[in-house]
């Protein structure tokens, strides 16, 4: 696990680095493709680290949670919330799911989550979880060059 906190605590800085300085309406340009935007990504990743807590603090939820209830894809139509609540939530959730990533144990790891049709351990559920977060990071990243941002910062 130790390898798989340590790329949760870089992500945890360059979520909030790939946001810094992007306008509500950049947020939601798809330069006319069917990309998915950046207020999605942002929102789709700050929904993840709530599904990791959701055992521990079943009662917290995001801003918007409706928007990204069961892996909900984007919705061409929906006002998503604002870059500073998802910074907000994403502060909020951050030092929770940590906590739970570090409390679990071998056997908790070991045991097998059926997802309806698909298995997989504990442990392969947060591997997954943690690749999920670079990704969007990386898109976030990319889109950031696209819409003529700076470069996200890693130092």
């Amino acid at each position: 696990m130790e390898g798989l906190l340590a790329l949760f605590d870089m992500q945890t800085t360059f979520f909030e680095r790939a946001l810094e300085g992007v306008s509500e309406e950049d947020m939601y340009n798809r330069l006319g493709t069917k990309a998915n935007h950046m207020a999605w990504l942002a929102g789709s990743l700050v929904a993840q680290r709530y599904m990791m807590i959701s055992e521990t603090h079943p009662d917290m939820q995001q801003t918007g949670a409706d928007l990204f209830k069961n892996n909900k894809g984007i919705d061409e139509n929906a006002k998503y919330p604002a870059v500073a609540a998802y910074l907000q939530d994403w502060k909020k959730v951050s030092p929770h799911a940590r906590e739970a990533m570090l409390a679990v144990d071998d056997q908790k790891l070991d045991s097998e989550i059926d997802m309806g049709g698909m298995k997989m351990t504990w442990y392969e559920l947060i591997s997954f979880t943690i690749y999920r977060e670079a990704s969007i990071i990386g898109q976030l990243a990319l889109w950031r060059r696209l819409l003529n941002y700076p470069a996200l910062r890693y130092d």
